[in-house]
């Protein structure tokens, strides 16, 4: 089962034959083993070689025994051990309400923490695969083998750099700016203004991290959604207005596996608590 995990972490057999410090043949003897054990394919042989579904279930396995081994180990050796805590979160919410928790985590003093930055409506698939043990997500139907507690609304505004919109406001034809490909929020506001197949002639760019995002809309590179939190104060030296009066809010949950683990608990409280600034 680990190494199966290794396989779909690193991408391909080799790869974690070095990871392992086993030979590729030793791995392959070992996935078909596995398999032959569950009697169904548990990868598909593509580049990156990925779980298929029935993998997906081992997998996540995996990574819910690797944490509590490592668990296990810092307590019977009674010092501090590393124990990596896996999280998905997406890129808005690490740069504003997320970040006291990394300060939390620190004070845990044996834990560590790997962030996958993604999509609020993409997290889910991270933690459905097994890669992390707890997402932010726009979900609030559990994962199987998960729980599920609502964190808060984070309301988002439609803003612009003034030259942008010098010559007036125009959905039709403004540049658009994205932070993942997956970002739609922009097109809900953008319908509200357009008559019906209206044409769209306008450029996009797609800007992934919060700081860059925040420049990119200073500039008028484009017009986007931002963080109220993040958007008022430029709103208040009129480096940005507001081009829709209509907010977006958008629900976050919290999703973790259903695990009895002292220190993915303790990540969970420090998520929640500082989830409680969102409808602040």
């Amino acid at each position: 089962m680990a190494t199966l995990a290794a396989i779909v972490d690193e991408g391909s057999f080799e790869a974690a034959a070095d990871v392992l410090g086993i030979s590729p043949s030793a791995v392959s003897q070992r996935v078909k083993a596995l398999e032959h054990e569950a009697g169904r394919v548990l990868l598909h042989r593509t580049i990156p070689v990925t779980a298929t579904q029935a993998g997906e279930v081992v997998v996540q396995a995996a990574k819910r025994m690797s944490l509590l081994q490592a668990e296990t180990d810092a307590k019977l050796r009674s010092r501090l051990s590393r124990v990596p805590l896996d999280v998905a979160v997406n890129a808005d919410s690490l740069a504003t309400w997320f970040q006291p928790v990394l300060g939390d985590v620190a004070k845990m003093g044996n834990a560590s923490l790997r962030l996958r930055v993604e999509d609020e409506s993409l997290t889910l698939a991270l933690l459905r695969r097994g890669d992390v043990m707890g997402a932010v997500t726009r979900e609030s139907t559990p994962v199987s083998g998960c729980t599920v507690s609502r964190l808060g609304s984070m309301r988002y505004v439609s803003v612009a750099a003034p030259q942008l919109v010098e010559n007036g406001i125009d959905f039709a034809r403004m540049p658009v700016l994205r932070g993942s490909p997956a970002d739609g929020y922009q097109d809900q506001v953008a319908r509200r203004h357009l008559a019906r197949g209206q044409r769209v002639e306008r450029g996009e760019s797609l800007i992934p991290t919060s700081q860059a995002f925040i420049e990119a809309l200073v500039v008028g590179l484009g017009w986007g959604l931002l963080p109220l939190v993040q958007a008022r104060p430029l709103i208040d030296e009129n480096r940005l207005l507001v081009i829709d009066e209509e907010p977006v809010d958008v629900s976050l949950y919290w999703q973790r596996w259903r695990l009895e683990s002292d220190l993915l608990q303790e990540l969970t409280d420090v998520v929640l608590r500082a989830g409680t600034a969102l409808d602040s």
